[in-house]
C-alpha cells in the first residue's frame, strides 16, 4: 500500500475498508496503468457509469476450449468480485469473426461463447448475476453494436492513429504486424476494443498482459479526446510448458491450446496433466520455469500451500507457502523435480474440480463444442 501511495496521494484518503478492496483489487497482478482512476473511484463514491458501482471488465474472443490462462483470470476476476467491484465477460463474438474464428461462422462463434459463460461461471464459483457490486454479467460485442453512437464513437477511436501504430497492436490477435494486410477489417480490432471499453463505462480493464497494447491504445485514444481512462490491470501470462518461461516482448512462449502437449486445458485429469507435467522443462540450475509459474500464479493463490508427497523411500511429505523456498529446494537437491511437478499437477486438478464437476452435470455446451472444427 506504501508503493501505491507513492503513486497516487489519494490512497492516504481511503478508508480502511476501501484500503482493502484496493489490495484485493491490484496486489496480485504484474502491473497495474493509470491507478489513480480506481483510487477516485474509491475515494469518491464515483464511477464512470455514475452511480459508485465500479465496472471491471475483461475481453475475450470465442474460439475453443478453455485453458489454464483462464484460471489466472478467473483467480483475479474472483478478487474483483470479493472486493464489490461488478465484473462484466465481454464475449467478443464480432471480435472473432474478424479474427477468422471457426471460419467466421457466427453461430459457431457464440455457441462458443455459451460454453465460456458456464466456464466462467463453474470458475467463479456461481456467482450473482446482474449489474450490481460483487455480481457477475454477460455481454456479447453483437448486442452493443447495433447503434450508431457505437459506431462514431469506433470512428474516433480510429481517427488520427496511423497505420503503424495500428500494426504494433496486431498481438492482441495473436498475429504478427505483416499478417493483415489483405483484410481491412482487422486493422479496426484496436479501435473496436477501445470503443467497448468507452461505451460499457468501464472502470477497470482487465488482461494478460498480451492486452497490454491494446489497453495503451485505449488510454492514447482518450488522451486525445479527452475522455476519462479506465484503469489498467494486467495478469501475468504462463508460458508453454515446454518453454524455458523467458518472459519476451513477442509473448513467443505464451502457453497455446495450439501445441496441445505445451498447454493445460481446463478439462484436463489429473492423470493427463501429469503427463503433460511430466515433460514440462523445470531445470534445478534455472529459476525461470512454467512450472514454477503456475506454483506462484495459480496453486498458491488458489490452495496456499504446495503439497509434495514424493514416494516413501525417497522422502516425507512436505508442504511449502513460499516460491522462493521452493526454487531453493529444487536447487539444492530436498525437493526433487520430478515430485514438485506432480504437485503441481495435483494442485491444478484439485482447484479444476469445480469445472469437471459442472460439465459433468451440464454436459450440453461443452458436447456441441466438442462437435465443431475451429479452423
Amino acid at each position: 500500500m506504501d508503493e501505491l501511495a507513492e503513486k497516487c496521494a489519494r490512497v492516504e484518503e481511503l478508508s480502511q475498508t476501501d484500503r482493502t478492496r484496493l489490495s484485493q483489487m491490484v496486489d496480485d497482478v504484474d502491473e497495474a496503468v493509470g491507478i489513480a482512476h480506481l483510487v477516485d473511484c474509491l475515494a469518491d463514491g464515483s464511477s464512470l457509469g455514475g452511480d459508485g458501482i465500479i465496472r471491471c471488465y475483461v475481453g475475450f474472443e470465442p474460439s475453443g476450449k478453455a485453458h489454464i490462462g483462464w484460471k489466472v483470470l478467473s483467480l483475479q476476476l474472483r478478487r474483483m468480485l470479493d472486493a464489490k467491484a461488478n465484473v462484466l465477460i465481454f464475449l467478443a463474438d464480432w471480435h472473432a469473426w474478424v479474427n477468422d474464428k471457426f471460419g467466421g461462422v457466427m453461430d459457431s462463434i457464440q455457441l462458443t461463447g455459451r460454453y465460456m459463460e458456464d466456464t466462467f461461471r463453474a470458475l467463479l464459483g456461481q456467482p450473482p448475476e446482474g449489474e450490481g457490486p460483487g455480481e457477475l454479467r454477460f455481454v456479447y460485442a453483437s448486442a452493443i453494436m447495433d447503434n450508431g453512437e457505437y459506431w462514431a464513437r469506433v470512428l474516433r477511436c480510429s481517427k488520427n492513429m496511423g497505420l503503424a501504430r495500428v500494426r504494433r497492436t496486431f498481438s492482441i490477435m495473436g498475429r504478427d504486424e505483416d499478417s493483415s494486410d489483405g483484410d481491412l477489417s482487422r486493422f479496426y480490432y484496436p479501435a473496436l476494443q477501445a470503443a467497448d471499453i468507452f461505451e460499457l463505462n468501464i472502470d477497470v480493464a482487465i488482461g494478460g498482459m498480451d492486452q497490454r497494447k491494446a489497453h495503451m491504445y485505449m488510454r492514447d485514444v482518450a488522451d486525445r479526446w479527452g475522455w476519462s481512462k479506465a484503469t489498467c490491470l494486467h495478469t501475468p501470462i504462463i508460458s508453454n510448458l515446454k518453454s524455458k518461461g523467458a518472459r519476451m516482448e513477442s509473448f513467443d512462449h505464451k502457453m497455446s491450446k495450439s501445441d496441445p502437449n505445451g498447454a493445460i486445458l481446463l478439462h484436463d485429469d489429473e492423470k493427463s496433466l501429469a503427463k503433460k507435467l511430466r515433460k514440462a522443462y523445470l531445470d534445478p540450475e534455472d529459476s525461470e520455469s512454467p512450472v514454477y509459474e503456475l506454483i506462484e500464479h495459480i496453486v498458491l493463490p488458489e490452495n496456499g500451500s504446495l503439497e509434495v508427497i514424493p514416494n516413501p523411500e525417497y522422502g516425507e511429505p512436505s508442504t511449502w507457502t513460499d516460491l522462493i523456498a521452493i526454487r531453493a529446494a529444487v536447487s539444492d537437491g530436498t525437493l526433487h523435480p520430478f515430485d514438485v511437478k506432480m504437485a503441481v499437477a495435483s494442485g491444478i486438478s484439485s482447484g479444476l474440480s469445480c469445472v469437471a464437476e459442472f460439465f459433468a452435470n451440464n454436459p450440453e455446451t461443452l458436447i456441441a463444442l466438442e462437435s465443431l472444427s475451429n479452423d
